[in-house]
């Protein structure tokens, strides 16, 4: 091999190099094992043959793996910037465009060459002595925009205002003269966040923000009483009138009014001597997010110590990326994560298992990720740009790691997660421990997200003396706040009454005057536990409807304990809102209490409901009143039966969960058969034996099967998306006999009810679709700050303001 030359080399393996089509996914800007770039010391490999890029300390792995051994070596390096760019302040809510904020993106040069493994043998490019099919090659996968690339827009903008269609041919009327200065709301005291409507020059406040400020609502009701649609802000009209700030109701939106000097005109509004006093709608967004009640959550102002080194490593934000970044920053910092993704699985392993394409195997994602963040490889300050004195300790920041492709493996079976838009932190921890329990199916004892999940038992006593039990199991806690149960209520009383009087004198309540509640997490934990009734409970021993008590405990208490706090709220006519409380949550919790303790000696269990025709019994009747609230909120009535038959009438949440999963099922609109079930679908055996074979229990698997149309798949899905179903029958067998029978929490961890608080994700904003996401985790003895990319020793930890809190039991 060694007296070869490079170009006899490269031209007897043209064979396995390969001209990318326009389909083909190309890899050129991360390595598939590793966050190694062309930024990398190494530089990076792209395969010739399969366009999936590698470091260089991965890419004899794939020759060894394939046998390609053609690659295009891709190195870029620094250019150095002579003298400091001048930080310009951003006019536009966006990242990396034109006016918005900045990415302070270094600029770099780009060197390409052939590479012939195993000899790393090398020949330069461009050079007009490659052969053609080569050039070609690289030319395309140069050009191509990469996989990594399509998957990550990283510009991403406010809406631009558009002209409205009720501009042109607005009607004015009356005869009001608008002063220049000196407005009121005319029904309320506020003097500033006015609005005059363009149709009759009537002055009134704005919308009330979701924290009290803001003004009455009194613009928009005036609205819906006249439909009168337009709407400027007063204190934002100047001589440069594209500024000023348009509002249009019935399209729900700022807006640009073309004839807006002349429907001024009308009211004796002259616009070209009048100053800015007020910020438009979008510099309030822009200013929001710019200074996040974020400062408090964030630690921003504080001087936070960079940290770095192994498990201290950032992750880069993908627009929009932090409910992931702070929830993976967490779940990493559990043992079982750790010791399943890095102690006991090194990177080649994990790519030697995987298949041809490891960027779409979350085994190997996951094991790329956690090596990420916990080998320290990539935490280390970043050179921003060259200085003659060195930097001090507080300047210094890392780049962190970009999480691309284990995001787009995770999303891949979720519609909303892969998109750039802002998502629910739990919702996503649900989602991924889902995937995580899928993809170690097959060996489940390996299965970490088994940690997190313990059961939970509800009681349910009947007028008539007799009792019932429904297993079902979880991954979280969901609790109620309840805000009677504060401990600052004389407080809160007289910060109520002085907000009042303050509003009705048209003032503003400044933010650190505002006073929240604070409720003790043992308030929260108690409500989870009291009993609550039940009214219009059917009870089959009185053959009636009567009022039943429920209390719910858990029947183990899994190696970690996750709490959400359920702040965001419905309030009346479905407006969801977020509740502004803080949880007094102390560093160790006792659960021990909550330990549910199974049929006690001399209960007597209700009786199965009594069959009225042998037809009849095998077919489940949906639950009146978990159909009625479904349909109050708009759903169709026929659906909202079948959601709740096919969540076994678990309960609303379960019903509506089951429902938006199977709005677009073909036979979603078919009447409710009521023949015998065993008429309806012969289930083949040979299925039922698969589902056997992936550990699920036999009648569970015949209940897929069924409830699928005997689809594996489907059927497969459905058992996951209805843990209750898998509850409930093995609970009416566990209930009904003294016989060997499987609990449904048989082989999940267990152990005593002391809890050590160790992680919080805490969210920012006014809903979970919007806002921003933090994560404060205890380490090596201190609570770090984890902010996307940036990683620091937390000085005031915002304990009282999590969403999700994490505890890891106590070893006694």
């Amino acid at each position: 091999m060694e007296g070869i030359n490079p170009m006899d080399l490269l031209r007897s393996n043209l064979s396995r190099v390969r001209i990318p089509e326009p389909t083909n996914r190309i890899y050129k800007q991360e390595c598939c094992l590793s966050f190694d770039s062309p930024r990398s010391e190494g530089g990076l490999f792209v395969d010739m043959n399969t366009f999936l890029a590698f470091g260089k300390d991965y890419v004899g792995w794939n020759y060894e793996k394939t046998g390609n051994p053609v690659y295009l070596h891709i190195k870029q390096t620094k250019k150095l910037v002579s003298e400091d760019r001048p930080l310009k302040k951003p006019t536009l809510l966006a990242i990396g465009v034109d006016g918005g904020f900045d990415n302070n993106e270094l600029e770099y040069e780009e060197t390409h060459k052939i590479v012939i493994l195993p000899s790393y043998a090398t020949l330069p490019f461009p050079s007009v002595e490659l052969p053609e099919k080569v050039r070609l090659a690289v030319d395309a996968i140069l050009m191509a925009e990469g996989a990594e690339r399509k998957e990550q827009v990283a510009a991403w903008t406010a809406d631009k205002k558009q002209i409205s269609a009720y501009a042109m041919e607005l009607r004015q009327i009356g005869n009001v003269v608008v002063p220049p200065s000196g407005w009121k709301c005319a029904k309320c005291d506020k003097r500033d966040n006015l609005w005059l409507n363009l149709t009759d020059g009537m002055i009134l406040c704005g919308r009330r923000n979701w924290d009290g400020t803001g003004g009455n609502n009194h613009a928009i009701e005036y609205y819906k009483e006249t439909g009168y649609p337009l709407a400027v802000k007063l204190g934002t009209i100047t001589s440069d009138l594209d500024a000023a700030d348009v509002f249009s109701y019935p399209e729900d939106d700022s807006v640009i009014d073309p004839l807006l000097a002349q429907h001024l005109a009308y009211f004796g509004i002259d616009f070209s001597s009048l100053q800015k006093t007020e910020m438009t709608t979008a510099e309030r967004e822009l200013d929001q997010n710019t200074n996040f009640d974020w400062d408090r959550i964030q630690e921003s102002g504080q001087d936070v110590e960079p940290i770095f080194g192994p498990g201290y490593t950032g992750l880069v934000n993908l627009g929009n990326s932090c409910y992931m970044a702070a929830t993976m920053q967490v779940v990493f910092s559990t043992q079982s994560f750790c010791r399943r993704y890095y102690m006991n699985q090194s990177l080649k392993m994990a790519f030697e298992t995987a298949p041809a394409d490891p960027t779409v195997d979350l085994n190997m994602q996951l094991t790329k990720l956690a090596h990420g963040l916990l080998s320290g490889k990539y935490s280390f300050p970043a050179v921003e740009k060259v200085e003659t004195t060195a930097p001090s300790v507080k300047d210094a920041k890392q780049e962190g790691i970009p999480p691309r492709m284990f995001k787009a493996v995770i999303a891949a079976s979720h519609p909303e997660f892969s998109t750039v838009r802002q998502q629910d932190a739990l919702e996503f921890f649900l989602h991924f421990l889902d995937q995580v329990e899928r993809s170690n199916a097959v060996k489940p004892e390996l299965d970490p997200s088994r940690s997190f999940k313990f059961g939970v038992e509800e009681r349910i006593l009947c007028s008539s003396g007799k009792v019932a039990y429904n297993k079902r199991l979880d991954y979280i806690l969901s609790l109620n706040i309840p805000l009677h149960e504060a401990t600052n209520k004389e407080e809160l009383e007289a910060f109520n009454k002085s907000k009042a009087e303050k509003i009705s004198e048209g003032k503003d309540v400044s933010s650190d005057e505002i006073v929240r509640p604070r409720v003790p997490l043992e308030a929260c934990l108690a409500n989870f536990a009291a009993p609550e009734e039940i009214p219009d409970f059917y009870s089959s021993a009185l053959k009636a409807k009567t009022t039943a008590i429920k209390t719910a405990g858990l029947t183990s208490f899994p190696d970690y304990l996750v709490l959400h706090m359920r702040k965001f709220v419905m309030e009346a006519g479905w407006v969801p809102k977020k509740l502004d409380v803080y949880i007094d949550v102390p560093d160790v919790i006792d659960i021990s209490h909550m330990r549910s303790k199974g049929l006690q000696p001399g209960e007597e269990l209700l009786p199965e409901a009594a069959p009225e025709g042998a037809a009849e019994s095998s077919q489940p009747v949906a639950d009146e009143a978990i159909v009625a609230q479904l349909a109050s909120m708009g759903f169709n009535q026929l659906h909202c039966q079948k959601a709740a038959i096919n969540t076994l009438n678990a309960g609303v949440e379960e019903a509506m969960n089951w429902l938006l999963s199977h709005m677009d099922d073909p036979d979603i609109d078919a009447p409710i058969s009521h023949e015998s079930q065993s008429a309806e679908i012969s289930i083949d055996q040979s299925k039922v034996d698969t589902l056997i074979s992936f550990g699920f229990q036999e009648e569970i698997a015949r209940m897929a099967l069924k409830a699928s149309g005997g689809d594996i798949e489907k059927a497969t899905d459905w058992i996951f998306n209805n843990p209750n179903a898998s509850a409930s029958s093995a609970m009416d067998t566990n209930a009904s006999s003294n016989g060997p029978s499987t609990p449904v929490d048989a082989g999940l961890p267990d152990g005593g009810g002391r809890y050590r608080l160790f992680g919080i994700v805490s969210h920012i904003g006014t809903s979970t679709q919007c806002g921003h996401y933090v994560a404060h985790i205890l380490k090596d003895g201190r609570w770090v700050i984890f902010n996307d990319d940036k990683v620091g020793a937390s000085i005031n930890t915002p304990k009282d303001m999590g969403y999700l809190y994490f505890f890891e039991r106590i070893n006694s």
